[in-house]
């Protein structure tokens, strides 16, 4: 294998390869738009009961794990697509632990986030 030397144009290239797969990701998963509609919520809802800086490193860590974990899904769900396009219980078995990844993650993110803004919402009262 060819050794390549360092070149800052094919790290830029590598953020617009990056920036695409997220523009697919919002593009054709559902799921996705749903992350993103729940982001944009909390980020809002962030705002409004002013969060301190630590409770912003929470969500934004939890926003990311979320995310992350449902890019992985989705790139395992595509692979298992490619390799086998037909049904097959082996394939499905590894869609659904990829999925209860995605699903354990956007728990994990809910009650973080539960902790998070129920006091807020309970001083209000």
């Amino acid at each position: 294998m060819k050794q390549q030397n360092f070149s800052i144009k094919k790290r830029l290239q590598s953020f617009k390869y990056a920036f695409n797969g997220l523009k697919i990701l919002i593009k054709e998963e559902h799921n996705a738009r749903i992350h993103l509609l729940a982001t944009i919520i909390v980020l809002v809802a962030g705002v409004i009961f002013k969060l301190s800086v630590y409770e912003w490193v929470i969500i934004v860590l939890a926003i990311g794990f979320v995310i992350a974990i449902e890019i992985i899904n989705t790139t395992i769900e595509n692979i298992a697509d490619i390799v086998s396009p037909q049904k097959h219980d082996a394939i499905k078995k590894i869609k659904d632990i990829s999925a209860a990844g995605v699903l354990i993650s956007a728990i994990t993110a809910l009650i973080l986030g539960l902790l998070i803004f129920i006091p807020k919402i309970v001083a209000l009262c």
